[in-house]
């Protein structure tokens, strides 16, 4: 007995695709969505064709606390996560703070991530931007402002000389920071290593914006602000290694990243790029990128686009910039040689403008992970406390990993209400495992190396106390803060709350029908009630 896909929905891809990079590929109508032979059921979703929010992934947003205030449409349509610059005065103004002083002050800026579903990725920082380089004043009525400096109080300030062979004393060279830099990054860790808002960890901490230059970490590549290094004044000798140790030590959940992929080469980090796809940055951010192999499989790699400079100088606007096809091209050409999971530059972008909003689904679908479901099989009838088997095979589209181990779920829903039953985790299954393909053809648009599919088998078994009759069978991935869902796959087949249901199935009944009306279905573009808990 075979189940034929309904006429309508060529009508919800019509709905779900106004945005899509790519027109989609609808099946003939004597294709099967799902069928049943021999008492089991194989389900093959059509795959929600556009962009998805999805956590922990994307375009990526950033705020001035003390200057911005977050727009009416905030959370906008693809961002999941949001950069967060913590001034170190505020995590730790003298060396006996305590880590609860970095738990407040994170919490105070932090508030209310949770409720809609974002992430952060904080980057402790000293220094907005150096006053030789036009630096800002920070304004002293508003501790959240982000511009001017926030050394610790008990840190000597740098004493500066035009002379460029003249090393600095105090700040940075003082004989007291690096051993401060340690007991800080330890209280970072207590405080965010097992807090589910943090996605990642920028390293920061050194430089204009915690950049990793003015001063360097090392002196592979030429200073920003003279010719020729100098100890104790364009680098600080030993720091690599103090940062290194520190975070490694620190942060065993959360992944770090690191802003130059030639820097901290004795690490397993990740990098943020934040010149991204500019052209004046291609040796010291592409290629050297590129030189770090397969380091992205485990350690997200990021970044931030910049405009008005260099030959991104033609833009005025992240807007601009990736409007123009030769530009976004190669945006996208690093995005998947780099498997780059999120870039910035987005937050100021307006999201009315329907022609902006084609380009940045574009490069969101492009960005992180995509899990497509290619198919699913259950049985038609099971019986409580009796062991079944399911399979779900899935294939990752995107650029990048899911970077941590979340739980698969698979649940039974009732068919009315749509409420939760029954539901189990599934073991053996690690999905930061699903990997991309790999080597980018960008005539083709497509890896040269396809994806591998990704198979789950798995036996699991339905409590007694389920009632007998017909449930809808579902799958989820879930954040562990709360076990609520959250990570959806690029299919369909989903209901509003984060589950994707297959089909019908049998609990002791025998049923005739199977397949969903895909007029059940909600469209998760338009998803805003996830959310994870906090303990």
């Amino acid at each position: 007995m075979g189940v034929h896909r309904n006429y309508c929905v060529v009508i919800m891809l019509a709905i779900f695709t106004f945005c899509s990079d790519a027109d989609p590929e609808i099946p003939d109508d004597d294709d099967q969505v799902i069928s049943v032979k021999n008492g089991l059921v194989t389900v093959k979703p059509i795959e929600y064709y556009t962009a998805i929010r999805n956590p922990m992934k994307g375009l990526r947003e950033y705020f001035n606390p003390a200057l911005h205030l977050k727009r009416d449409e905030y959370p906008y349509p693809y961002g999941t996560i949001i950069k967060e610059y913590m001034q170190w005065d505020n995590l730790e103004n003298v060396e006996s703070d305590e880590v609860d002083k970095v738990i407040a002050y994170s919490n105070h800026r932090w508030e209310g991530v949770e409720d809609i579903n974002m992430k952060v990725i904080p980057r402790p920082y000293i220094v907005w931007r150096e006053p030789w380089l036009g630096g800002l004043t920070t304004e002293p009525e508003n501790p959240d402002d982000l511009r001017g400096s926030h050394w610790p109080a008990d840190i000597p300030g740098e004493t500066y000389s035009e002379d460029p062979d003249t090393p600095i004393t105090g700040g940075y060279f003082d004989s007291s920071f690096q051993e401060r830099v340690k007991k800080l990054v330890k209280k970072l860790g207590e405080a965010w290593d097992n807090d589910p808002r943090v996605a990642y960890i920028e390293m920061g901490i050194i430089g204009c914006w915690g950049e990793h230059h003015d001063p360097n970490i090392s002196t592979y590549w030429p200073p920003h602000t003279q010719e020729y290094h100098v100890a104790n004044r364009t680098w600080i000798p030993g720091i690599e290694k103090t940062l290194g140790d520190a975070f490694t030590e620190a942060f065993k959940n959360k992944k770090v990243m690191v802003r130059y992929a030639y820097d901290f080469t004795e690490y397993d980090f990740g990098v943020f790029w934040d010149s991204f796809a500019l052209p004046q940055e291609e040796n010291r951010g592409y290629n050297e990128m590129m030189k770090l192999d397969d380091r992205w499989k485990t350690q997200p790699m990021g970044g931030e686009i910049s405009w008005a400079r260099g030959d991104h100088a033609q833009f005025d606007s992240f807007e601009e910039l990736i409007s123009d096809n030769a530009t976004q091209a190669r945006v996208i050409k690093h995005i998947r040689n780099l498997h780059i999971n999120h870039i910035g530059g987005v937050t100021w972008a307006d999201f009315s403008n329907t022609e902006f909003l084609s380009n940045a689904a574009i490069i969101q679908k492009n960005l992180g992970y995509r899990f497509v479901i290619e198919k699913f099989s259950y049985p038609t009838r099971i019986k409580p406390n009796t062991s079944f088997s399911l399979s779900l095979d899935v294939v990752n589209t995107g650029s990048s990993p899911f970077y941590y181990n979340w739980p698969l779920e698979v649940s039974l829903l009732d068919p009315e209400t749509k409420e939760q039953v029954w539901s189990t985790v599934l073991n053996n299954v690690n999905i930061s495992e699903w990997m991309p393909g790999d080597v980018w053809d960008s005539s083709k648009k497509a890896y040269t190396i396809d994806a591998e599919t990704n198979n789950v088998e798995a036996n699991v078994t339905v409590d007694e106390d389920v009632p007998d009759g017909k449930y809808i069978i579902s799958l989820a991935v879930l954040d562990p803060a709360g076990m609520l869902p959250s990570l959806r796959f690029a299919a369909i087949n989903y209901f509003e709350g984060g589950r994707h249901p297959m089909g019908y199935i049998g609990v002791n009944a025998e049923i005739e029908e199977f397949e969903i009306p895909v007029t059940e279905f909600d469209n998760l573009g338009s998803e805003t009630t996830l959310h994870y808990e906090l303990d």
